[in-house]
């Protein structure tokens, strides 16, 4: 494995597994909801937000922070699971399905690549977030996302390492051939199953 950047997190302890069940090998689960990041945290004021959904590099459809807003949105609790090894069970967010923009953009591909704000990138497949596997979400907790935490919105795929949930996430490619993000050329495993513990490419 690559050495991987430096990363800050904030962490405050971690609690007895509740329901050992819900919790992948090699994980512990906290109540607490610990930061971690590669660099400084983006700031995108609403007034200039905005998404997008490309087909490669072509320009399919883009939503101002205003319009995404009245995108059919759900509520969704589910756990989520960090490559660091933490858990928390029944995260509460609210946001718009994958599904729902790629029929809006009126495309499809093999491959999906998430781009953020502040040079972050991630690659999923299509497979993996597609059938309501994957949302854009804006609210955590009943609240705006916190800008430490992803917002005003990032990605939430909670069936993989937490790290394909990318933060301050601004579109979505649309692509016919596998392109690894930011951690995937670093080490982390392509496709990041905690129940198989993906969690660096040798895995």
């Amino acid at each position: 494995m690559t050495d991987k950047p430096l990363v800050t997190r904030g962490f405050r302890g971690r609690l007895r597994d509740t329901d050992p069940a819900r919790l992948p090998p090699g994980q512990y689960v906290t109540s607490d909801f610990p930061v971690l990041s590669a660099g400084p945290t983006p700031t995108s004021p609403l007034a200039r937000w905005d998404f997008s959904v490309y087909d490669d590099d072509t320009l399919l459809t883009r939503w101002t922070w205003a319009e995404f807003l009245t995108l059919p949105a759900e509520d969704v609790t589910t756990d989520i699971h960090c490559v660091t090894h933490w858990s928390k069970y029944d995260t509460r967010w609210r946001g718009v399905r994958l599904d729902t923009l790629f029929d809006l953009a009126g495309r499809r591909a093999p491959f999906v690549l998430a781009t953020c704000d502040g040079g972050y990138t991630t690659n999923l497949t299509l497979e993996d977030v597609l059938g309501a596997k994957a949302w854009v979400v804006y609210q955590y907790d009943g609240h705006p996302i916190e800008p430490e935490h992803g917002g005003p919105a990032r990605l939430l795929v909670p069936h993989l390492y937490f790290w394909k949930s990318a933060k301050w996430v601004r579109a979505l490619k649309l692509i016919q051939q596998d392109h690894p993000g930011f951690w995937e050329q670093r080490g982390y495993h392509n496709h990041a199953d905690p129940w198989k513990e993906e969690r660096y490419w040798e895995d």
